[in-house]
Parts: C-alpha cells; structure tokens; sequence
C-alpha cells in the first residue's frame, strides 16, 4: 500500500476551507457557475475564459494531437458537487455526452457528505511493462527464468539509465517477474519490467524500457524477443474507495414512492450480491461505475479507453467477471457500506495533459493534484456513481430519471426553445409518452395555443388595457 488516506490530499494549514456542497448549483446560469466555481478553485481570469470557448481547440493543435485532423468535437463540460474525500472538499471536472451522470454523481456525493465523506487509497503504485521471449524449448524456461532474475539488478540498472530524470524524481524500474506460457499453441514466456512511472501516465517511458533491455534479455534467456510494449491491466496502480452511508439518506419519498433508508440499503445489498454473481448484470454493474471515472478522465487529458480496458480485465481476473464494486450492510445494520477496487493507469504530467487548455483547467479545478491524488478522486466518482445508479433500480427505476433527461433532449430535436424545453419535456413525463412524436405534437399544440392568446389579446393590447 502506498499511501494511507490521511497521507493523500494534505494541505498547507493555512490553506481556506472551502465547502463543495454548492447548494442549487443546478438552478445557476452558466456565469453564476463559473462565479461559484472561481470561487471554489480560485481559477486564474485566463483560464476562466477558455470555457466560453465551449471546446473548441485552435487547429493547429487538433492537428498536433491526431492525423488527418479536420477540426474538433466538443463534449459538454460540468461539474460534480459534494465530494468530500479524505476530509477534504472537492468539485469534480467531468466530459460526457450523457445527461444523468453529472446529477447522479452529485446526488449520491451528497449523501455520502452527508454520511462523512469517501476514504480513498492508493494500493501499490507500478506500471507494467512486458517483454516477449520465444524460440524457446519448454524444458529451457525455468533455467532461462533463472537466468533472468540471477541478472535482475543489473538489468534494472540498465532500464534506469535509460530515463535518469524519472529516477531524479523518485520513480524508475523497480523489480522483474516472469511468466511463462508452456501449453500455449506457440510456447512463450514474459518478463514484466515494474516501473513506478511518478506523475506520468508512464506508457513511452515504459516501452522505451522494453525496447532498452530487450537485446539483454535475449541474450541472458537463449530465446528471441517478440512484442516490447507496457500492459493495461494496472493490477500494480490499484486505487480503493470506500464509504459508509447512513441509511436516513436514502430514504425515497416522491408521490406514492415511500421506502425507508433501511430498505433501501437491503435492497442495494440484494442487488449487488447479483451483480458480484452474475457477469451479465456486473457488466452493466461495472458501466454505471465507469459512468463516474470516465468523464474525469477525459476532462484531465487521460486515456479513458486504456482505463476502461484495465479496469474491465480487474473484473475477470478470478476466470468469472465480476462486479468491481462491493455492497454490504454494516455487521450493526446500521449502515451500508460501499467498496471500489480498481487499477487506474493516468498521469497528470506530459502528453495531452500538458497541451490540451482544457485538460490543464480540469487538473486546476482539481487543485492541480498528483496523480495518486487524482486516480483517488476517480475512484471516488465511480462509486458515487455506481450508488446513485443501484438507489435508482431498487426503488423508483432506473427510467424515471433517465426519460426526465431524455425528454429534454426529444424536445430540443423537436425544436423547442428557451423556456419551451421545460415545459414539452416536464408534459411528456406527465403523460408517460416520452417520444419524438409526443415532443411534436406537444410543441405544436404549445406554440398553437401561445398564438391563440396573443390573437385573443390583440383588441386589448390596441386599446392599452393589457399591462
């Protein structure tokens, strides 16, 4: 274990205490927002002013970071509230295209708040490279396998010599395993190089280090080196939160819908026994927790596909896929307890997170964290995100939230405007027709009837009698 929770996210004394529980931050215009969140973070004017470019990126830069580039694609920006982490208070930057997340998330924050807060660790810290060996009669690998560890200081001493400033910062080549595959349909063995990569995301450092010990590792095992390339299954950089939720808060009260806290912690309890059994509801299980860590991701410059893929390897790292998440009422019954176990390969140094404007201005919301810091702050986002989903299907449906969200969207194709959005999506949730057809026809008779009371108003209005 590499840090405790009491260790991550230390501050100066002196530092202001600042609450995230930025109450009807929803309710806010979009400067009222950016007021309260320099008021949280302190963001520098400059920075402030790269949102109201709402995403786009200069073309010289689009064409820097990718091929062919013809311009940009913007995904919407918000902000997630109430995260108390470790004791200490943070808003969270997240990039996504789907309209419940960001509320999700910070409903279910709020009552974690409420409840003390997330605990947040890191679990070793190292980044794995790999290095193919064939050519090999299965008889020589535990001599070649002796051979390589008989050399590992030198060999790390070797790896280290090729990024002297990574060392100069605390981090290098750590330690050698090897794997060997006999009953393969082509026999091979693997030497994992561990590096502890510091604040980098760590992938060209550790696959110039494949590259570097690749001839030696060669030489010292008799067989012929095939792929040199690091492993995104981080089962070295594994990042745990966990939290304990007071039942009261998540009581359900709407309409006909009353179901005490209690209850609720059962059935969550009940539902994540399912998705631990089951990897056809741990799949979806394990979504909704990426639902939270991926949008941190992406709004810090961090390759969310190399997460996603770790992550989902973690889930079936027993032979069954698996729920990442764990569920349980408190041995008093007196609370649920909550646990997310993850491997989170980022970086909040070099790469996209040092060139991309918007990258830097999420990591500066965040404090300009480590990258221990961060991964912690992830973690987080996926189990509050994972909660809010699970309080969702054993009381009310996941649907009622989605189709009020979904039915903004079904009026903003039809063409409403303005206010017209709030009122055809809120109408379509009263029927029960969330469609595009309803958006329409509700649209319609709206602007029908608008006409019909300005026409009806015109005598009153010639004749100054209307105010």
């Amino acid at each position: 274990m590499s840090e405790t929770p009491k260790e991550i996210f230390t501050k100066p004394s002196d530092t202001p205490i600042r609450s995230s529980r930025l109450k009807g931050f929803f309710k806010l215009d979009r400067g009222e927002r950016i007021d309260a969140l320099r008021a949280f973070t302190d963001l520098p004017v400059d920075q402030t002013r790269i949102l109201g470019q709402d995403g786009s990126l200069s073309f010289d830069l689009a064409d820097l970071f990718i091929e062919n580039a013809i311009g940009s694609y913007p995904l919407p920006l918000g902000i997630a509230t109430n995260f108390k982490v470790n004791g200490r208070d943070f808003v969270l930057p997240m990039a996504v295209e789907e309209s419940s997340v960001v509320a999700a998330a910070s409903n279910a924050a709020r009552w974690i708040y409420d409840s003390g807060g997330f605990e947040a660790l890191c679990v070793d810290n190292l980044m794995i490279g790999q290095i193919q060996i064939l050519d090999l009669p299965s008889e020589e690998f535990d001599h070649a396998e002796l051979e390589i560890l008989r050399h590992q200081k030198q060999l790390l001493e070797l790896a280290n010599q090729t990024h002297p400033r990574l060392v100069m910062r605390g981090g290098g080549a750590r330690s050698l395993e090897v794997r060997k595959f006999p009953n393969a349909e082509i026999p091979f063995m693997v030497v994992h190089v561990l590096v502890d990569t510091r604040d980098a995301m760590g992938a060209n450092l550790i696959n110039t280090i494949c590259e570097k010990l690749a001839p030696e590792i060669a030489i010292l095992s008799g067989g012929r080196v095939g792929l040199r390339i690091l492993s995104n299954l981080a089962d070295r950089k594994i990042f745990k939160a966990r939290v304990r939720v007071l039942p009261e808060v998540l009581q359900v009260k709407e309409l006909t819908d009353e179901i005490t806290g209690l209850e609720v912690a059962r059935r969550i309890h009940e539902a994540a026994i399912f998705a631990w059994e089951d990897p056809y509801r741990a799949t979806t299980h394990n979504k909704g927790i990426m639902n939270g860590v991926d949008p941190v991701a992406i709004a810090t410059g961090n390759d969310w596909r190399a997460i996603e893929s770790g992550c989902h390897a973690y889930a079936a790292r027993t032979g069954q896929y698996r729920a990442l998440s764990r569920w349980r009422m408190s041995a008093d019954k007196k609370r649920l307890e909550g646990e997310l176990e993850i491997p989170i390969q980022l970086g909040t140094v070099g790469g996209v997170t040092r060139l991309h404007p918007l990258a830097q201005l999420g990591l500066r919301i965040l404090g300009n964290p480590s990258s221990v810091e961060l991964g912690c702050l992830m973690a987080c986002a996926g189990l509050a995100s994972n909660l809010a989903a699970l309080r969702a299907l054993v009381t009310t449906g996941i649907q009622r939230g989605h189709m009020k969200l979904h039915a903004k969207n079904l009026s903003l194709a039809a063409g409403a405007r303005g206010n017209e959005v709030e009122v055809v999506a809120n109408q379509m949730v009263i029927e029960k027709r969330v469609s595009a057809s309803a958006a329409e026809k509700i649209l319609s008779s709206i602007r029908a009837q608008t006409i019909s009371e300005v026409v009806s108003l015109g005598p009153n209005l010639r004749r100054g009698e209307a105010s």
